[in-house]
């Protein structure tokens, strides 16, 4: 089973949420938070697999509060917002957060990101990726050629080839069926060069792997 920690400020949008999950037979909702600091206790209580973290709450927001959460290794964290792409996703992203979803999202879509984030896999499409990271990496002025000023941030030496090109499939986007149908791997395998490339990149999410991969110029 899925446990899944739903933390968002409106009671019936937490039973909202609640319904939709209870439609999916390997997902269990063990917990509800109206606030951050709420949500970060109960993470460390109840060690979710996800918690579907509204970003705009009272008190602690979701963005110090996905940073907590995965900074301690507590779940990991799917925004959910009203908002597409705005400044609170882009904070919870650069916290940590495996990815984000519009509220409005329909039962299945909701489902299924909560099955590719319990399962190690972003869950934002991978058009949208490619300008959210486009957004995160950018820095305040471009060049001609669009690409970032200054010096290109060096990758870690222990890298090996392959994993340099998991991280250029990361910086487009891709899910880790994708990546395994671009490298001619199996899907774990796919799952596990992520898993070091993120470890040596000192990094907790795909997202993050992502921005890294463009600041070296690979994507």
């Amino acid at each position: 089973m899925i446990r899944v920690l739903l933390a968002d400020d409106h009671a019936a949008i937490r039973a909202g949420l609640r319904m939709l999950l209870a439609t999916a037979d390997d997902i269990e909702v063990v917990g509800e938070a109206g606030d951050g600091a709420v949500a970060v206790a109960n993470a460390r209580a109840l060690r979710p697999d996800v918690v579907l973290m509204d970003v705009r709450m009272p008190g602690t927001d979701g963005v110090t509060a996905t940073r907590q959460i995965v900074e301690e290794g507590l779940s990991e964290v799917l925004v959910l917002t009203t908002f597409d792409l705005d400044e609170y996703v882009f904070g919870a992203l650069r916290a940590g957060a495996a990815g984000f979803l519009l509220k409005t999202a329909e039962t299945t879509a909701l489902v299924d990101a909560v099955r590719h984030v319990a399962a190690g896999d972003g869950v934002v499409a991978p058009e949208v990726t490619r300008r959210l990271i486009a957004e995160l990496s950018a820095p305040p002025e471009r060049n001609g050629g669009g690409r970032r000023d200054g010096p290109v941030r060096p990758l870690p030496a222990d890298l090996t080839p392959r994993e340099r090109d998991v991280l250029a499939g990361l910086g487009c986007g891709l899910s880790n069926a994708q990546l395994a149908a671009e490298l001619m791997i199996s899907e774990a395998t796919a799952k596990t060069h992520v898993s070091r490339v993120l470890a040596k990149l000192g990094v907790t999410s795909r997202v993050q792997a992502a921005i890294a991969a463009r600041d070296a110029g690979l994507a």
